[in-house]
């Protein structure tokens, strides 16, 4: 079982984060979650090369779960994501 606490550590260690959402998606186990993570790391990336990244990162937490989502974004794409959802 992996705790947010861990998760929010290991990525908040690994780059710079403007802004980090994670959600246990199954009722307090552990075993599913959902991030939203912004970061200037992924200027210049495409969506593929930011999940991979992200799940390279987060493989020894991620084999211990049954499900894991993410939405990677640059700052200005987050910017751009929230007025959209306005």
């Amino acid at each position: 079982m992996i705790n947010l606490a861990d998760l929010e550590a290991a990525i908040r260690t690994a780059l710079p984060v403007s802004h980090l959402e994670i959600e246990d998606q199954s009722s307090g186990c552990g075993e599913s979650y959902t991030i939203v993570l912004v970061s200037e790391a992924f200027d210049g990336k495409n969506t593929l090369s930011r999940h991979r990244f992200v799940n390279d990162l987060l493989k020894a937490q991620i084999a211990q779960m049954h499900a894991f989502s993410q939405k990677t974004f640059t700052p200005k794409q987050y910017e751009d994501y929230l007025a959209k959802q306005r």
